[in-house]
């Protein structure tokens, strides 16, 4: 039996990367694989046997008290519970390989040696830039940041870079410290996965030996997408109301273009930005939350979709959606989005921030005739499905697990080429 523990802070749809942890372990199980899980107790996690191996529910953003605290800052650093509780776990269900996705900062790099010590060859997908940056995103409030590369880690300090604030930063630092100490990434996973050629070439910038990665991108099935290649009369915006993501550039640049612009989605910047499309004068409609067949009927009802991303972004997983459900995509030229979009064919890029060029790129979109919107969308479509699709993604993955020596299923084969 080919036994896969899958590990992950949230055992819920909480986010993009947890949807990879899920969808990743449903997957494989559909392959063959007998699958367990890692993850720390919350309540809306999905019901799972494994639960009871799960550690201790650890929210930061809770009203915790002193001693609390205190706890919560030496798990971040290191997780005894963690570990014990995974020994725990290993007893009872001895995996071959352990495919990990977010660990920080409920699980901590504590489990790595955990896993490798039981014989467990371990798997790291990087969502982030966590293994590079301490504050996993090389951002911060003066904008992009890779002072850490040939500095100290106390930057993350000196530069509030976590939430601007001093206790928090000052924990990450500690903990990045321990465990760049330690060697804990370098020598406990035996291979990392990126879904971005970006991230895997700036890994490598950072002192990372590039045989340490593999590019897997991520995929979508389009079989759960209905596409409608008809162009609405406006664009939209569907995320994270964060400042990384560009909305207050891509508000200016709407009502400089005179475009009519729909914003999907909640989160901390939500009250600023309603206060800036309000001073704008554009055209500007907040849908709130949206997900599932309301979220596709946005996509479907625009005539393009607009990432204006200002930090490194790995392999949005809006672009391929807004590709497979037949709309062209507006991005910003940061991090991977130059990767999904072929400029002219299935959309536009244009430069990171720069509201101007945002706004002739948003004319030309309106200006353009639906015959020829239409067919990117189309083009869009054809370009998801035939190269980000599910069984490349299954036989990359399987290549990867089988060249770390992991036994397969005997239903499934290991493709001749590793990725």
């Amino acid at each position: 039996m080919s036994r896969l523990l899958n590990v992950n802070s949230y055992h819920y749809r909480r986010g993009g990367s947890d949807v990879v942890y899920l969808e990743h372990a449903a997957l494989m199980e559909r392959a063959g694989w007998q699958v367990g899980y890692f993850s720390m107790q919350h309540p809306k996690n999905l019901p799972t046997p494994w639960s009871r191996h799960f550690v201790d529910e650890l929210e930061f953003g809770h009203d915790y008290g002193l001693l609390q605290k205190l706890a919560m800052a030496g798990k971040v650093v290191h997780s005894f519970e963690a570990q014990r509780r995974l020994r725990g776990l290993l007893a009872e269900f001895p995996a071959q390989v352990a495919h990990l996705h977010c660990i920080y900062h409920h699980l901590s790099p504590s489990i790595l040696g955990t896993l490798q010590a039981a014989g467990v060859k371990v798997v790291l997908t990087a969502h982030d830039l966590k293994i590079a940056c301490p504050a996993y995103k090389m951002l911060n409030a003066g904008g992009i940041c890779e002072r850490c590369r040939d500095g100290s880690v106390l930057n993350v300090v000196r530069q509030r870079c976590i939430r601007g604030s001093l206790g928090a930063s000052a924990i990450v630092a500690v903990e990045s410290g321990v465990q760049r100490w330690l060697g804990s990434y370098r020598r406990h996973v035996d291979r990392i996965v990126v879904p971005s050629r970006f991230f895997l070439e700036k890994f490598v910038q950072w002192g990372w030996p590039r045989e340490r990665f593999v590019h897997i991108p991520n995929y979508v099935d389009s079989s759960a997408f209905a596409p409608d290649f008809t162009p609405g009369d406006h664009v939209l915006y569907f995320g994270r109301l964060a400042p990384e993501k560009g909305v207050a550039t891509l508000i200016d640049a709407a009502a400089r273009a005179g475009v009519p612009l729909r914003i999907a989605g909640t989160g901390p910047e939500e009250a600023a930005l309603r206060a800036l499309a309000q001073r704008s004068g554009g055209r500007v409609e907040f849908l709130g939350f949206c997900a599932g067949q309301a979220l596709h009927d946005a996509v479907r009802s625009a005539r393009a979709v607009v990432l204006p991303s200002e930090w490194y972004e790995n392999a949005p997983m809006s672009v391929l959606e807004s590709m497979a459900l037949g709309k062209p995509v507006v991005g910003a030229d940061i991090g991977g989005i130059p990767e999904l979009i072929a400029a002219g064919d299935t959309g536009w890029l244009f430069p990171s921030g720069d509201a101007p060029a945002l706004a002739d790129t948003l004319r030309q979109v309106m200006g353009l005739p639906d015959t020829t919107l239409a067919a990117m969308g189309r083009a869009a479509r054809a370009h998801v499905t035939t190269h980000y699709n599910q069984p490349a993604y299954l036989q990359a993955m399987l290549a990867l697990y089988a060249s770390l020596g992991v036994p397969l299923p005997t239903a499934t084969q290991a493709p001749a080429t590793t990725p």
